[in-house]
């Protein structure tokens, strides 16, 4: 059983509250739009830490973390990308790919909007953590936890960390 706290669009900064949300998670995952270096550094701190870089990540980022990250935990095989589209409007690339390769969680951001949702037209489960950094369009900072027991998902939890110009 492993305890996933899954992030996206930092844009470069780090709310330090988010450090006790993932205190019971085994492993963080960012789903891109890390902004800088140190963000993912300080998850690494605290964490196992699995990345993939987004539109706005520079060349370091960009060198260190891929832009596809295909990984299976536990039972459950796991595709993570910045920008995907959401649940029916996936970007054309990824649609083709979803209805081959047919992951059973499929997770990206991009979006600012936390979205989880099974889409059975392609046979999986869509993960957008939305956004919990400063920057952008979302109202509300939000990131989620969830856990992966053998081939089931379960316990999610959104987690809303305040509103973007609350910042604490």
């Amino acid at each position: 059983m492993r305890r996933i706290g899954l992030l996206s669009d930092t844009h470069g900064w780090l709310d330090p509250r988010i450090r006790d949300h993932f205190a019971a998670c085994d492993e963080i995952w960012h789903a891109g739009d890390i902004g800088t270096p140190e963000v993912t550094e300080e998850l690494k701190r605290w964490k196992p830490l699995r990345a993939v870089y987004g539109n706005i990540d520079g060349p370091p980022l960009r060198q260190e973390f891929p832009e596809h990250l295909h990984f299976t935990v536990e039972g459950v095989r796991v595709w993570m990308t910045h920008i995907g589209g959401r649940p029916p409007r996936y970007t054309p690339p990824v649609l083709k790919a979803l209805r081959t390769e047919r992951p059973t969680l499929f997770i990206c951001g991009h979006s600012h909007l936390c979205l989880v949702k099974f889409d059975p037209a392609v046979g999986t489960l869509y993960m957008n953590p939305g956004a919990c950094g400063r920057h952008g369009w979302h109202q509300v900072r939000t990131l989620l936890r969830f856990t992966i027991d053998g081939t089931e998902l379960k316990d999610l939890e959104v987690v809303e960390l305040g509103t973007r110009s609350a910042v604490q």
